[in-house]
């Protein structure tokens, strides 16, 4: 039988931590009122309350989340697992917990990977927009932490015998955007974010632009602006007109020869800086399927015509017979429709990717 486990003081303070305590209600953007640790139910304007009663608010609004990680979880826990499934569940909500991947993955015995999918709800709409919010990314490391923390000590991984190595398919975890930072403000209810640089979320699609932007970093990281004004771009381009490339600085270094003399950048228009990375875009090539689909036609008729041969021919006594001669037919159009279909997917993912 599965235990039946109450939120620790554990969970009450990290509950405490990132929910920020409330003396006087504050307005919600769906027309309630929040007040004290987060509590919503019977929160309205001009209320105030002290440390002592928010905490017993808090008590009386965790009675649900307990009674939810008990009923909707089948897979026996720990205190620390439950007390970061309380907190977590408090956060995000109970109708959306129980149709998460956490509680799939829990449900599953699969701890680790319910853990590492905590960290999915990690976003908000905040100023007319759904971005990643950095409190969100703290307070769900601080759940995974304790959810991952077991009651009988850590295993020991030793960094000699247990060698870390990159793993390439965690990629998608890591954020392209910076998260936004917001402000502690208790006493508001709505928090202020902090105005940051504006940073677009697209980058380029097609491998040659991808490689352009990186060229384009790597010169302004070797020749930045001068005084007078010319632009590691002009002088790009000015190498590019004249076809005297000249290496890179580890190149130099690398070679045992002395270092030849440095190229002096020359005028150039941004049109023909354009025109490079116009050169080098790729344009999807459009080619046609029709002998693809010949092959197949032809590869259809030829198994077709070797069954009938194979049938309709008299027996034979000789080294080649009828049956024979349909056989070999009917492999040449296998083979055909086969080779057919093969290219004609292959085509298809090409263009795709």
């Amino acid at each position: 039988m599965k235990l039946r486990y109450g939120v620790s003081p554990a969970a009450i303070e990290l509950i405490k931590r990132f929910e920020g305590f409330r003396r006087t209600a504050a307005p919600l953007g769906d027309g309630r009122w929040t007040i004290g640790y987060g509590h919503t139910r019977s929160a309205r304007e001009g209320a105030q309350v002290s440390e002592a009663d928010a905490e017993a608010l808090l008590g009386y609004d965790l009675v649900d989340v307990q009674a939810a990680v008990n009923d909707w979880t089948f897979s026996p826990l720990t205190q620390n697992q439950f007390d970061a499934l309380a907190s977590f569940v408090f956060n995000i909500g109970l109708d959306a917990f129980q149709h998460s991947s956490v509680l799939r993955r829990v449900n599953e015995g699969a701890m680790l990977q319910a853990a590492c999918a905590m960290e999915m709800w990690r976003k908000a709409d905040l100023d007319g927009e759904r971005i990643i919010v950095d409190a969100l990314v703290r307070r769900r490391a601080a759940e995974k932490a304790l959810f991952l923390t077991p009651e009988e000590g850590f295993v020991p991984a030793p960094s000699a015998v247990v060698r870390p190595k990159m793993d390439f398919d965690a990629g998608a975890a890591v954020p392209r955007v910076p998260p936004a930072e917001l402000r502690a403000a208790p006493e508001s209810g709505q928090p202020s974010r902090i105005p940051g640089p504006a940073v677009s979320d697209a980058e380029p699609g097609t491998r040659s632009e991808r490689a352009a932007a990186a060229v384009s970093a790597r010169l302004q990281a070797l020749w930045p602006d001068d005084e007078n004004g010319s632009t590691p771009t002009a002088a790009a381009s000015a190498r590019a007109e004249s076809d005297e490339l000249a290496p890179f600085p580890a190149d130099i270094a690398a070679s045992d020869g002395p270092a030849p003399a440095a190229v002096e950048p020359r005028p150039a228009s941004v049109s023909a800086v354009r025109s490079i990375f116009d050169d080098t875009r790729e344009e999807p090539e459009q080619r046609s399927f029709t002998p693809l689909i010949i092959l197949g036609l032809i590869g259809l008729f030829l198994f077709g015509g070797g069954l009938f041969w194979a049938f309709s021919a008299k027996p034979s006594a000789g080294v080649i017979s009828g049956a024979g001669v349909g056989f070999v037919l009917g492999l040449l159009g296998i083979a055909s429709v086969a080779s057919a279909v093969y290219f004609l997917l292959e085509r298809l993912g090409g263009e795709r990717d």
